[in-house]
């Protein structure tokens, strides 16, 4: 698997940074995780055709990760010209929250004719899905958006790679993250306390237990930008826009 970050902020672009959306490309084919609502803007810049994209895993239905299917799905049918299948992958209710956001934004744009199929799925708590060339189990956890938010790992060609979503501590995270090739987690704030956030002394005190081989903190907001030069650890990185490594 090789990921590269295309939007590595938080809900509002902190550091001028764009929205939650990683690429991965694996042997054959390539997925992204989450899709927030500059995700196109940052395939462009990183030279990915959006038509070589055949599935879109979402972690929860905030618009920061999941609003920038509106602008891939319009993109595709009128600049495009996709004609290759396009799975999402998300929780329950994705597909209406996607119909609704669409058409708030560009009524009439969920009728258009699409030349490619267009097909969602949705998670079944903790309950392993195959998809696009990749496994993929969901962990629940804790982020209040509308629907179920989930922590995600993705096992392919013998690498695991897993991405907390958005969400305060949980032990699901654990579980999540253990024996990882790379593990994305968020880290909005540095020490304070954040509302169904992760701060970066929360993640410190269990990483021995996270049991990953490495870290990447993501969705850093105003205060951990502010404290970036302090988070230091040998096996945890930080996400930047461009960021490419293999897992």
């Amino acid at each position: 698997m090789k990921l590269t970050v295309i939007g590595s902020s938080d809900a509002f672009g902190s550091g001028g940074r764009l929205q939650t959306c990683f690429h991965v490309a694996l042997t054959q084919g390539s997925f992204l995780i989450d899709c927030g609502a500059t995700s196109l803007t940052g395939l462009f810049r990183q030279g990915i055709d959006p038509n070589s994209i055949s599935t879109v895993f979402v972690s929860h239905l905030h618009g920061d990760h999941f609003g920038g299917l509106v602008w891939f799905l319009i993109h595709a049918v009128h600049v495009a010209d996709r004609r290759a299948p396009l799975t999402v992958v998300g929780p329950l209710g994705i597909a209406e929250r996607f119909d609704a956001a669409a058409e708030a934004l560009f009524p009439g744009s969920t009728k258009a004719e699409r030349r490619f199929e267009l097909r969602f799925r949705t998670w079944r708590d903790f309950e392993p899905l195959e998809e696009g060339g990749v496994r993929v189990t969901p962990f629940v956890v804790s982020h209040p958006s509308g629907a179920t938010p989930y922590a995600l790992r993705f096992e392919a060609g013998g690498k695991v790679l897993a991405f907390s979503g958005d969400t305060e501590w949980v032990e699901a995270l654990v579980a999540a993250a253990q024996g990882a090739d790379l593990f994305i987690c968020e880290c909005f704030a540095f020490e304070r306390a954040a509302s169904y956030h992760l701060n970066w002394r929360t993640i410190e005190a269990n990483l021995p237990r996270l049991g990953a081989r490495h870290v990447m903190l993501t969705h850093l907001g105003p205060e951990a930008l502010a404290n970036r030069d302090a988070i230091r650890h040998p096996q945890v990185s930080l996400a930047e826009d461009g960021l490419q490594r293999d897992v």
